[in-house]
């Protein structure tokens, strides 16, 4: 029992403190990659010591990178990349080869081995696939012009890792056999290669086909597990890297009707064990060594990020991106990258680079992935300074908008032009209800546009694209995406704004109303709920249940969920129905500076007495309100009201007229 404890020890420190690396890190919405990196920096065998640098670890971190190769196959298609050649094998590859060039000069000048020159060129060539684009897709910017040149560029680099992962063991070998060998290499890998994209699309989707009859979730995953890590151990015989044979498997199966199926089974293991990895790195961290020497480690930090500033700005420009796309590009790819971890960790085993050296590089790679969130964070601010066509850009993107709006009022503004918006817009026209809607798809709108829609690029999370689709007039807004973190932004900008205008935001889950309320979300509609909803009530309608009963349960569950559905706003053009006017409605009341509610107490009016619910207060700069006896009205208040039509009458009297 106490030999088992003392196994355990390390374990359950790594896991303590990776969980709550990973929950601060996310609290501060960084990548959890960092706080693995952290963790091991803390946990290794240069700092506390509690997790031993055992040659068991590191082979377990291994499967990281098999399975994070695996991945990149995946997600390698012929068709995509033919789509996306110029940026991919234009700017991807010359920002490779460039800065390879750049960092063997440097490392040559710096007087380290050829080697290991070749290795440090290699791994600043690299930056992070997964913090760029997950900073992009939180910021909407994966469909930009940048985020397509971003993503090209990234997705080269993926690849280029391939036949850098090969030509690294053929590094060790004395200068006169080193170009036989890394050719001998490269022409093991084409050979593999070819065989295997010859015959292996075939065979595996006729593998698949046989494990996917046996209807065995189980057996599909060891299925998976067996061909990554079968074809990995295949390619090692061969005298190659375990994560050249995991990037051939995931590129077969990329091939086959079972390739979304697989990426989701292999998720966890990918994500703990390439997590188990980035804690490897951190381990390799000696903080008393980068301390002593900090200001070399601040040199080769700025190198690395200048130099791949400067190189990606100029060659961005070169290939025809405008001025702004290419600076936002070079300040999103400006960091080193979790590849670049691998290549160090390859050359170590190889002894191609010296341990001072490992924990600069280390220690500014890491620096450079730390300071990559703040870097795009402030790009747009960065851009508007440097680059003067930002400006014309910008203004003529607003004045887009501007034109579009100038003749509206009481419009809705719909912020996501998808499925839901694109519904909801279908909606909007039947009413006759003006609307105008922001997306960031330049094909869909484009498409939309030509079919007569009102919608616009440009970024919703832009105050001037809010200002220029007319927020002061507006009668609502509806967030059409289901993403909280970037709902709860906009909303802060929305009620900066026009704080009177109703926002209604879709969210996926129940959980998130409580947040998108406290932000300032009128209604929250949650789809986990609406579609429960219309489950039931299909159900109940195919079982006898009458419509009427259905329609009344419905109405009652609502009513518990959202506020502003007990009852309607009436308008002018309603048609008379009697069930409609025996029913509660809403009526909404603006205080101005002469109503005589304004500056007393809501409790002074008994409105209860009337048959009357406030249901809620808007009020500039505080959003929604809710009511309370104790509650002084302020002039600019909007009081929504729920009663009879005749109860609304005197409620409203009394409000305004005392």
């Amino acid at each position: 029992m106490e030999a088992t404890g003392v196994s355990l020890q390390p374990v359950l420190a790594l896991l303590a403190c990776a969980v709550l690396a990973v929950v601060a890190f996310r609290s501060m919405e960084l990548p959890p990659m960092l706080g693995y990196l952290v963790t091991g920096a803390a946990l290794g065998p240069h700092a506390f010591g509690l997790i031993p640098d055992a040659s068991e670890t590191r082979h377990l971190a291994e499967f990281g990178i098999v399975f994070l190769m695996f991945s990149i196959g995946l997600e390698f298609s012929l068709p995509k990349l033919t789509a996306m050649r110029r940026v991919v094998f234009g700017l991807g590859l010359s920002q490779v080869s460039a800065t390879i060039v750049i960092g063997v000069a440097i490392g040559l000048l710096l007087g380290a081995p050829w080697q290991a020159s070749v290795v440090f060129g290699g791994a600043i060539a690299m930056s992070s696939t997964a913090i760029v684009s997950k900073l992009l897709a939180e910021r909407f910017e994966l469909d930009t012009p940048h985020g397509r040149e971003i993503i090209g560029v990234l997705l080269f680099q993926d690849l280029a890792v391939v036949p850098l992962l090969i030509l690294i063991p053929a590094l060790g070998q004395p200068a006169e056999l080193a170009a036989a060998a890394a050719g001998i290499a490269l022409a093991k890998a084409a050979i593999v290669l070819g065989a295997l994209i010859v015959v292996g699309p075939r065979l595996m989707r006729v593998w698949f086909n046989l494990v996917a009859r046996r209807h065995s979730n189980e057996l599909f995953v060891l299925n998976v597990l067996l061909i990554t890590l079968g074809l990995a151990y295949l390619t090692s015989l061969a005298g190659l890297s375990l994560a050249l044979g995991s990037f051939l498997a995931g590129m077969l199966i990329s091939e086959t009707e079972y390739r979304y199926q697989v990426e989701e089974d292999i998720k966890p293991f990918r994500d703990i064990l390439l997590g188990l990895f980035f804690v490897t790195v951190g381990m390799m961290l000696d903080l008393a060594a980068v301390a002593e020497h900090w200001w070399v480690v601040g040199i080769a930090l700025v190198l690395i990020v200048l130099v791949k500033l400067g190189l990606i700005a100029l060659l961005a420009r070169a290939f025809g991106s405008p001025q702004s796309t290419a600076l936002r590009s070079a300040l999103a790819l400006a960091q080193a990258g979790e590849f670049g971890f691998v290549l160090l960790a390859q050359a170590g085993e190889f002894g191609f680079v010296s341990a001072s050296m490992m924990q600069t590089l280390l220690a500014a790679m890491i620096l450079s992935m730390l300071a990559s969130p703040f870097i795009i964070a402030a790009s747009d601010r960065i851009v508007m300074r440097f680059s003067s066509s930002e400006w014309m850009t910008r203004s003529l993107e607003l004045h887009r908008i501007a034109v579009r709006s100038i003749e509206t009022e009481r419009h809705v503004i719909v912020l996501g032009y998808g499925r839901n918006g694109q519904h909801l817009a279908r909606l909007l026209e039947a009413e006759g209800v003006s609307y105008m809607a922001l997306d960031l798809d330049p094909e869909r709108v484009r498409e939309a546009t030509l079919a007569g829609d009102s919608v616009v690029y440009a970024d919703c999370s832009r105050r001037e694209a809010l200002i220029a689709a007319g927020i002061a007039r507006a009668a609502a807004v509806v967030v059409t995406f289901a993403d909280t973190a970037a709902a709860v932004r906009v909303l802060a900008y929305i009620h900066a704004l026009n704080p009177s205008v109703p926002v209604i935001v879709r969210a996926r889950e129940e959980r998130e109303i409580e947040k998108l309320v406290a932000a300032g979300a009128s209604e929250v509609v949650p789809e986990a709920l609406e579609s429960g909803l219309m489950l039931a009530s299909h159900t109940l309608l195919w079982t006898g249940v009458p419509l009427s009963r259905i329609m009344r349960r419905l109405r009652v569950v609502r009513d518990q969920h959202y506020g502003l559905l007990r009852g309607l706003f009436h308008g002018a053009g309603d048609e008379p129905d009697s069930m409609e006017d025996a029913q509660p409605r809403l009526h909404s009341v603006t205080l101005a500076e002469s109503a005589y509610a304004a500056g007393r107490p809501l409790g002074e009016f008994g409105l209860d007495a009337l048959g009357v619910e406030v249901k809620i207060i808007r009020r500039a700069g505080s959003g929604k309100l809710q009511p309370a006896a104790e509650l002084r009205l302020e002039p600019g208040d909007i009081v929504v009201l729920l009663g009879s039509p005749g109860g609304l009458a005197s409620a409203e009297a009394k409000l305004l007229q005392g």
